[in-house]
């Protein structure tokens, strides 16, 4: 009879009858019905039967939607009832207490509140689908189904997202999400989404107004966007030492002064994502948030066109270059690189973590007169079994009184020049008309006897040093003001540890020239220590050098690898 009734239904009852599973159809269907007879394709023994079908208590429950009801809307304190007795039962049970620590969990707890908190609120009707604040035209487009998305974020108003804009094709796209921020977190958006609202608003294609309307939102913010579905990737992660200070408010070429990262000389940094040419993504070792910083790149550029001190002390005329005279090509030696390292761009350095370990090499680097001999006799005389030092060669003759080796070790200047022209020298120089220097076979004779090599050599050789080959602790002693000089050098006569007084000249230039070696070579520095006085400046070396065997140590990543 079923099938009889469902051949003799018109188009439009079949209609009906397949749209029960909509709101109200159930209802409609019945009026319908009830205004059916007059039809001349279904008679009314028919309509009669199917009517009573749809009226019947048993159809009515399996076609109308059940209305969802939670239990109870005090879990928390049941769960607390149901804790304190367990509680009793713990000692003697090992499944009671296990128990009671899943109920304990805070991420138990934060669920049971959730919960409580949704069932005492009551729904009616379930909420808007974010389909309705999509632009209709828009909707009219042919998209797949999951090309728009809807996404939600809870922040506080000034609270940045850790996130940057860039106009592309017209559109904001989302050019970076910086490493731990709110949006990075939360996972929901990705580098190349396009965004086209935020709470209903189209975002323009000014990114500075897209940051400001995010900034200033409070609460939730719905943010329309069209995904990129690009494949995410893991960047490469490094760790670099800073060669100079840096704070986005003074920068004009940061995206978002915000996004910026503040760091000073010498600080370590986590390099989380180098894909963008310009800004890198960064943070201090010690933590926080991660934020932008300028790209070994930009820097390079940037700085290159900052002229020097020198430089901008030339009082020549401005187009001087120009048929004027001509350039001296100069070859790069170690001994003679110090116009070259004037030049030297320091930005990023890439360091790596090692455990503690000795080091091959300790060199003191400080101006002339600022003591560093003195550090260096200290160390020797007070653990001659751990620290040693080479022995100068010179080509001068040896004086009545002198033995091989104890103060120099002798050699032809015929010898010495071809074995300067080989490199096998660290640094030379002449004096007086002889030649004097270090040889670096020397420097590996200490280091095999198994001693540290205490050098005290130009700041130039610092280029050479610093490799795998020598491991050097670098320390600087920092000469102190003019007038501390000046009172040290005269305690220093007055105890017969010297006999020379300075002049003035001659402690003023000690100064200057300790901060010009500050300033062309501190990047190379692991320690600078101020020597206004002696013995502290010797502790302090000695807790330093001690610490090298129980702390780990940061160093060039070219060591390692």
């Amino acid at each position: 009879m079923a099938g009889s009734l469902y051949n003799r239904l018109s188009l439009e009852e079949i209609g009906s009858i397949r749209s029960l599973e909509s709101p109200g159809a159930m209802q409609s269907l019945l009026d319908t019905l009830s205004d059916s007879t007059s039809s001349t394709t279904a008679n009314d023994l028919d309509l009669i039967f199917l009517k009573g079908i749809m009226e019947s208590p048993v159809s009515r429950e399996h076609y109308e939607e059940p209305k969802l009801e939670a239990v109870r809307d005090n879990n928390v304190e049941l769960v607390q009832d149901i804790l304190r007795d367990l509680n009793t039962l713990s000692p003697d049970s090992p499944a009671a207490h296990e128990l009671i620590c899943i109920l304990k969990e805070p991420h138990f707890q934060s669920l049971l509140e959730t919960h409580d908190s949704v069932a005492s609120k009551s729904y009616e009707t379930p909420p808007p689908s974010p389909c309705a604040f999509m632009d209709p035209a828009f909707n009219n487009q042919p998209v797949p189904p999951d090309a728009v998305r809807m996404v939600g974020i809870r922040k506080v108003s000034g609270e940045h997202l850790g996130v940057t804009f860039r106009v592309e094709g017209g559109e904001l796209v989302i050019a970076r999400i910086l490493h731990g921020g709110m949006i990075d977190q939360q996972g929901l958006l990705h580098v190349g989404d396009i965004i086209k609202e935020v709470n209903g608003k189209e975002v323009g294609s000014d990114p500075k107004v897209l940051q400001n309307m995010l900034k200033e939102s409070s609460g939730s913010v719905v943010l329309k966007i069209l995904p990129s579905y690009q494949e995410p990737h893991t960047p490469r992660q490094a760790f670099v030492k800073c060669h100079f200070d840096y704070d986005p408010s003074h920068d004009n070429l940061i995206p978002c002064k915000e996004a910026g990262l503040k760091f000073s000389s010498g600080d370590i940094l986590q390099i989380f994502n180098q894909e963008d040419p310009n800004w890198w993504q960064a943070c201090h070792l010690e933590g926080g948030s991660a934020g932008l910083i300028p790209s070994q790149l930009l820097e390079e550029k940037r700085k290159a066109f900052v002229k020097r001190d020198l430089e901008l002390a030339s009082t020549g005329p401005l187009c001087a270059g120009i048929g004027g005279k001509k350039k001296k090509k100069m070859m790069y030696l170690t001994t003679k690189n110090a116009e070259f390292d004037r030049h030297e761009l320091r930005i990023y350095e890439e360091v790596a973590r090692v455990p503690p370990f000795r080091r091959k090499t300790l060199v003191l680097i400080g101006a002339q007169g600022v003591g560093r001999r003195s550090l260096k006799n200290k160390l020797l005389v007070s653990d001659p079994h751990r620290y040693g030092t080479t022995t100068p060669y010179t080509s001068r003759k040896p004086k009545v009184d002198e033995k091989e080796g104890q103060m120099y070790l002798f050699m032809s200047r015929s010898e010495m020049e071809t074995d300067i022209k080989c490199g096998r020298f660290l640094e030379h120089g002449e004096y007086d008309g002889n030649l004097y220097g270090t040889k670096i076979d020397s420097i590996h004779e200490v280091v095999d006897s198994g001693k540290i090599c205490i050098l005290d050599v130009n700041p130039q050789a610092l280029k050479v040093l610093r490799t795998a080959e020598f491991l050097p602790y670098v320390v600087f002693i920092e000469a102190p003001n003019f007038e501390v000089l000046k009172d040290m050098n005269r305690s220093a006569i007055e105890a017969g540890v010297v006999t020379k007084q300075m002049t003035d000249s001659e402690l003023k230039r000690t100064v200057d020239e300790s901060e010009r070696i500050q300033r062309a070579y501190s990047h190379y520095f692991d320690l600078s220590i101020v020597n206004d006085n002696l013995d502290g400046a010797y502790r302090s070396l000695r807790r330093a050098l001690d610490r090298l065997n129980t702390d780990q140590q940061w160093v060039p990543v070219s060591w390692v690898f």
